[in-house]
């Protein structure tokens, strides 16, 4: 059976700006092999180009094609809701590209959608604004409702937060469409051309990339690279099919098997005419 991979990026290829040791590796294998993938990721402030740039930097080779981000899940989402429409936009480069790529315009009066993503513009002059447009009718979508971001310092607030004061203000609740959303986690698949049973996801945290991966039905594996302890795994319902100590670990136990996961059904060659003709008389 063909096997793909969605891969989440901050925890699992690297920690701020520092990769992750065995990282590039596990990439490097990937494009060798053609096994196909996407890295996910819930970050909306950068475009496509930047985070091959980031990437590249790191010594991950990869390409545009390679990387699917919440802000280009909800723009599409837009788009097919209302195409041609128009948003109040809260963020940066990434989401204002991702919009305009699908035929959004941005605009300070009267938009259909009012949409935030994670981002350091955040004023209150911009919240009043959003304020008066929900109140006047406007939808409010949030590229994510992660509450909070990991950086090199610390956590900071992220696009959750901001839409958490946007609801308490407007008395609107925001839909998101980030991880662990099925819209962009299916749309991400759909991507890479594989059935659901063809598709992985790597990641690092429970409450967003392993419940997606089990909620639509993915096969999943956690890393413990990133925000997720083995301690933690007690507090949850759910498993994944494959806990591993970072991407250099899932390398070398791939490598094993050729790069066939434990969940692979191997592909057996169809029989020729006449031996399909034999077992069918077998069971005559």
């Amino acid at each position: 059976m063909r096997q793909g991979y969605l891969i989440d990026m901050d925890g699992v290829l690297y920690r701020g700006s520092e990769l992750i040791p065995g990282a590039d590796r596990f990439i490097a294998q990937l494009r060798e092999r053609e096994i196909p993938f996407r890295f996910l990721t819930n970050n909306s402030q950068r475009t496509r180009r930047d985070v091959v740039a980031k990437l590249a930097r790191m010594g991950i080779d990869a390409e545009e094609e390679h990387v699917f981000t919440c802000a280009m899940a909800t723009a599409r989402f837009l788009a097919q809701q209302k195409p041609g429409g128009t948003a109040f936009v809260i963020g940066e480069g990434g989401l204002l590209t991702a919009l305009h790529e699908n035929g959004y315009a941005v605009v300070d009066h009267d938009p259909d959608f009012v949409v935030v993503g994670e981002g350091r513009t955040f004023n209150l002059e911009l919240v009043e604004a959003a304020v008066r447009m929900i109140l006047n009718g406007a939808k409010l979508i949030a590229t994510n409702l992660d509450p909070n971001c990991p950086t090199q310092t610390g956590l900071r607030p992220g696009c959750g937060a901001m839409v958490a004061m946007l609801e308490a203000a407007s008395g609107v609740k925001a839909f998101g469409v980030g991880k662990p959303s099925p819209l962009m986690m299916r749309a991400a698949r759909k991507d890479l051309g594989l059935t659901t049973a063809e598709t992985t996801i790597i990641g690092d945290t429970m409450e967003t990339d392993i419940l997606g991966g089990i909620q639509l039905g993915f096969h999943t594996v956690l890393v413990l690279s990133g925000g997720t302890r083995s301690d933690d795994l007690k507090h949850f319902a759910y498993a994944p099919d494959m806990i591993v100590d970072s991407l250099a670990e899932l390398h070398d136990r791939l490598e094993l098997t050729d790069w066939n996961p434990p969940w692979a059904k191997p592909v057996h060659p169809a029989p020729a005419p006449r031996e399909r003709l034999r077992t069918a008389l077998a069971y005559r």
